[in-house]
């Protein structure tokens, strides 16, 4: 009986996909990048990024030796900052110089007097600068410490006036401002870009550099099917690992709570895979080599992932990059995915990011088809 020709391609993209995950399960080094993408890389991303002030090293000069003195020192403990160490003033500059020391709080003689005669006295603060983030960061919360022990230590002598208005803070969705929910959720989403297009492309590369690519032109198989078959089976070993660490590492090992439906992001995962995957198999067309194709995959790689919205918000952006960016499946996929396991949003709000994946997504495939096509013509 013969078979018809839709169900002849769908048993050649299937035979071909089979394939092209036995060549990958025969590939040491990938599957170790795999693994590492999906498991380490994403603890990593949760816990060894530290807040912007942690552990600071501070150290105090304490030269009145009052009651406030040592009260202001001793509000300063972990995990905002290290135990200060009590040193005399010829080792401020000593200290500043060696860098064992972030912030050097200078207390001057006398300081508790003034402050009870109402004075103002002023108090010095040395701050090591080439430590950016904390010496951003710290300099406020310093001053913000001085000002409440200060106050705190008055009203015991004068009272102090009630604010006129109060601000109450609600932080919505990540209630403790924990680094890690964060890192962690956009280490997959970020992972799930990058391993699409390195797996997709690298197995077209090397099927040319094996020379098996021209193995397929004496088959009886399109160039839509040899496309296809590489963009399931690649797209769904990246869709599986993607699934594995949002339950095992995510929700498991980092116990960060995923406020949306996970059948939903894979949904929209796999809508922004035949994008990635299609853009993998076009970069891949262009570069003639291994090294080639690693080199174009960081130059395309970085600003997907930096302006794209994962990073920074795209409002913060120029204009002209956040008009540009809306050509790029990440814009979207971050908006998606961010919508559903930050904030539990349901397809009835992402369905506009979803249509523009696969608009995107489209135009990637055919513009990916074409140079295949092409680059097969000259070969054959």
């Amino acid at each position: 009986m013969k078979i018809p020709l839709s169900w002849r391609a769908v048993a050649n993209i299937t035979r071909l996909g089979v394939k092209e995950l036995w060549s990958l399960a025969r590939d040491p080094a990938m599957l170790v990048l795999i693994a590492y993408t999906f498991t380490v890389s994403i603890y990593v991303a949760a816990t060894a990024m530290p807040d912007s002030l942690h552990n600071a090293a501070i150290a105090i000069v304490d030269e009145d030796g009052s009651p406030l003195s040592a009260r202001i020192a001793a509000s300063f403990y972990p995990p905002y900052f290290k135990t200060p160490d009590m040193i005399s003033l010829s080792r401020m500059d000593v200290g500043m110089d060696n860098g064992d020391y972030t912030f050097v709080l200078d207390i001057p003689p006398g300081f508790q007097r003034d402050v009870l005669a109402g004075r103002s006295p002023a108090v010095q603060l040395n701050v090591d600068a080439t430590r950016m983030s904390q010496a951003f960061t710290g300099n406020s919360y310093i001053l913000e410490i001085i000002n409440t022990e200060v106050a705190e230590f008055l009203q015991r002598y004068r009272g102090i006036a009630a604010a006129p208005a109060e601000l109450v803070l609600h932080s919505r969705f990540n209630p403790n401002l924990e680094r890690a929910w964060f890192g962690a959720l956009m280490e997959i989403i970020n992972n799930v870009t990058m391993l699409s297009i390195i797996l997709t492309g690298a197995a077209l590369i090397r099927e040319r550099e094996h020379g098996t690519i021209e193995h397929l032109l004496v088959m009886p198989v399109t160039p839509l099917e040899i496309m296809l078959a590489k963009v399931w089976s690649m797209g769904l070993v990246v869709l599986l690992a993607a699934a594995a660490a949002l339950v095992f590492i995510v929700q498991g090992a980092l116990q960060v709570p995923v406020q949306g439906s996970v059948w939903l992001f894979l949904a929209v995962a796999a809508l922004h895979l035949f994008a990635t995957t299609s853009m993998g198999i076009f970069m891949a067309m262009l570069a003639r080599s291994m090294p080639q194709f690693g080199m174009l995959v960081v130059l395309v790689l970085l600003p997907l992932q930096l302006l794209s919205g994962g990073s920074t918000p795209r409002e913060s952006m120029p204009l002209l990059v956040q008009n540009i960016m809306l050509a790029a499946p990440t814009t979207h996929f971050v908006s998606a995915a961010q919508a559903v396991l930050y904030r539990g949003a349901g397809a009835a709000v992402i369905w506009p990011q979803m249509l523009a994946i696969m608009g995107i997504g489209a135009a990637l495939f055919a513009a990916a088809l074409m140079r295949f096509r092409k680059t097969i013509g000259q070969m054959a």
